[in-house]
């Protein structure tokens, strides 16, 4: 189903799936991440470039299929942009103005952890602009995305659509993990009552942005290793990259020692606790 067509009808829950179990996940992870690297030194190669944007819920597995995505690229490479609030200035800019800097350049993957959409979900529906901001926004940014995709970029847009019941289940954690604790700010917990304008927010969204030139790609994630394999796959598949020539490498010679020694002074060592 289209993002277009989603938004349009009643939301759907994904079927019943078998579990995927950690080593076929692991395996298959890691046959992605060597075509990632080809991806990698294409981009690099040819000067192309790519702009992907992640949207969705709070708890949507964003920043987890991030990282799956990234962990075994270069960061110079694959860039991730996770802007925080607006400064006093930037509030008084045109609003996709602090967006554009962070565009990608020949040879660059630029990744969107949020983008300018925040306008038409989280800002909307928390009243952080106009209802007359919204409108505009939505009227613009078919034509904002139609001049980025014509300067060269190959934009990929990607909503993680998860269920009432589990995002319910992974803030719940957020708040019972220490470790996950960072995780969950302020809005997050201000935003969890509004599933229902969050839901009307994106359908707004998708029917004024899920273009021909700029289509939206709806993944479904309440199945975390699913997800982060399914979007992986598909942003390979959506770019006409191919292997690089390599040089074959081989390790040199050391030197010598020669007349080099060790000093002698004492040294702070860490403590092998473990």
């Amino acid at each position: 189903m289209t993002a277009r067509k989603k938004a349009a009808g009643k939301e759907e829950k994904p079927p019943a799936q078998t579990k995927l179990s950690t080593k076929d996940y692991e395996k298959e992870l890691a046959r992605l991440h060597v075509e990632l690297v080809k991806l990698q030194e294409w981009v690099v190669r040819t000067g192309a470039k790519v702009c992907v944007l992640f949207e969705g819920r709070d708890g949507a597995g964003k920043g987890g299929t991030i990282k799956a995505l990234t962990e075994r690229v270069s960061p110079r490479i694959f860039r991730v942009i996770a802007l925080p609030a607006p400064s006093d200035r930037e509030k008084t800019q045109m609003y996709m103005q602090r967006y554009l800097p962070h565009l990608p350049a020949a040879g660059e993957i630029v990744i969107f952890d949020r983008s300018w959409y925040n306008r038409a979900g989280v800002e909307r529906v928390m009243g952080f602009c106009s209802k007359e901001d919204v409108k505009v926004f939505l009227r613009a940014v078919p034509l904002v995305e139609r001049a980025i995709i014509g300067s060269g970029v190959l934009l990929l847009k990607y909503w993680l659509e998860v269920s009432e019941e589990e995002q319910t289940r992974r803030l719940q954690a957020r708040i019972n993990d220490e470790r996950k604790i960072w995780k969950l700010s302020q809005l997050d917990l201000d935003s969890y009552s509004h599933w229902y304008d969050y839901s009307r927010a994106r359908d707004d969204m998708f029917l004024a942005s899920d273009t021909d030139v700029a289509p939206w790609f709806v993944a479904q994630s309440n199945d975390k290793k699913r997800v982060r394999l399914n979007i992986i796959s598909h942003l390979l598949a959506s770019i006409p990259y191919e292997p690089v020539p390599r040089r074959k490498v081989k390790l040199p010679k050391r030197q010598k020692q020669g007349d080099y020694r060790e000093p002698n002074r004492p040294l702070r060592h860490v403590p092998e606790l473990y």
